[in-house]
């Protein structure tokens, strides 16, 4: 009986454990505050810089890029849009999954070390950021092309704004 009372204990634990860590992180996102590897926004590109650079086919294994984010993932906080100034966005993964940003970060400038890339987005991977993004079955359906999408894997990110 005390075995089963272990076991059921150690299961609802865990359970809880799953269900907290299935949210982004609580905070304000306040300048200053970092996410990930400790970095500062000193030296930082402008990511239209990065991205025209990019395009003319110059590759950033390593750089810290500026940019405001227009999008968390409302359901863990494991990755970001950024806003580029062609209206269009570049999505931000963290390295290693190692690292979750609040719902708050909406909005604010950031400051990002990692790398960034230009890559094809599969339809599947569209869809499953639709899917976080909470949007409805019929933007979800109407994703039927890959994509090409500046991406950046973010080791460290700070709140700059």
């Amino acid at each position: 009986m005390i075995n089963m009372k272990k076991m059921f204990f150690t299961l609802v634990m865990a359970g809880f454990g799953f269900i907290v860590n299935a949210q982004p992180p609580a905070g304000d996102a306040k300048p200053g505050e970092w996410y990930g590897e400790k970095i500062s926004t000193e030296g930082a590109l402008n990511i239209n810089d990065v991205v025209a650079k990019l395009n003319g086919g110059s590759e950033f294994p390593e750089v810290k890029i500026k940019a405001k984010i227009t999008e968390v993932c409302p359901k863990k906080g494991c990755w970001l849009k950024l806003e580029l100034e062609n209206g269009e966005t570049a999505m931000v993964k963290m390295k290693d999954y190692g690292f979750f940003l609040p719902v708050s970060a909406k909005g604010k400038t950031v400051v990002i070390d990692g790398k960034v890339e230009i890559k094809t987005t599969s339809v599947a991977e569209l869809k499953h950021y639709a899917e976080d993004a909470k949007k409805s079955k019929e933007e979800i359906d109407a994703i039927t092309k890959p994509e090409k999408e500046v991406r950046v894997m973010a080791k460290g990110i700070v709140i700059a704004e």
